[in-house]
């Protein structure tokens, strides 16, 4: 009986099916393009889209576990359908569920409380793997440019996201639970940049932007105007709780949340 992880090969998705597969657990990974998908062996790829319901219907059949994204796109967007997701779960078998929120409590959270399913939420707050969008910039320049910089976050690795769904998931310990994850301390942008310059070896310096300016990267970047305002309205004034460690991640995993720093020399080649 599988455990169906939505969002497959998305940040968090894809370390979660990694993790559950290593741990071997059957697990079906849903995803828009299976033959372009890569995933470890015995982990079964299945087509579909979480607006599309019919095929989350399909993908549920058999399933005992679901990992389910509130939200799709960049701009975030609600799920749509909820309520059908969650119904379609029931009747598929699904005992236990974790969501991965999009920034607030919303109708897919609301759906799964009200299904009868042993939920878990996970609310983590800033990604540490964000800083990937430095990365060329970091290559050719050596220099990160954001807006809001000195606005400290606590941010968490989505790996560690993954090992907290996967111990919602594979055992009952955690029914009734909105964890709210961060990482162990927090940093601002210039903390960051440091701890890449010392896992690369070389010289990376931090150039603030005006929040036009940052608008205009992120169009650049390709992002459309919702999207944009959602990253530029968390960075500028992001929930007191995501400014500080929460300690979830080590509560239910029993080991510390990892650091950037250790993020940083993990995936130092991507800025080399």
């Amino acid at each position: 009986m599988a455990i169906l992880v939505t969002g497959a090969t998305g940040n968090v998705g894809r370390h979660l099916v990694a993790r559950l597969a290593a741990a071997g657990h059957p697990v079906r990974a849903l995803t828009r393009d299976p033959a372009a998908a890569r995933f470890p062996e015995g982990v079964e790829a299945v087509a579909g889209d979480l607006t599309d319901r019919a095929s989350v219907e399909a993908a549920l059949e058999g399933a005992t576990g679901l990992h389910l994204l509130t939200a799709v796109g960049p701009a975030n967007l609600t799920v749509p359908g909820s309520a059908g997701i969650a119904a379609a779960a029931v009747e598929a078998g699904v005992r236990r569920v974790t969501t991965l929120w999009n920034g607030y409590r919303g109708p897919v959270e609301e759906a799964v409380e009200a299904s009868g399913l042993e939920w878990t939420h996970l609310r983590p707050g800033e990604f540490m793997s964000n800083a990937l969008t430095w990365a060329e910039d970091v290559r050719a320049e050596g220099v990160v440019r954001e807006p809001f910089g000195e606005v400290a976050h606590a941010p968490v690795d989505v790996a560690d996201i993954a090992a907290v769904a996967a111990a919602a998931l594979t055992t009952g310990a955690h029914a009734g639970e909105a964890y709210e994850l961060t990482g162990p301390e927090p940093l601002t942008v210039p903390d960051q940049v440091a701890a890449i310059a010392a896992a690369t070896g070389r010289e990376v310096r931090y150039e603030p932007l005006t929040e036009a300016q940052g608008r205009e990267r992120m169009r650049a970047m390709g992002m459309d105007d919702p999207a944009i305002a959602y990253v530029l309205g968390w960075r500028a004034h992001p929930p007191a709780w995501t400014t500080r460690a929460s300690g979830a991640v080590e509560r239910v995993t029993g080991r510390p949340a990892r650091t950037f720093a250790e993020w940083a020399r993990e995936h130092a080649d991507a800025f080399r």
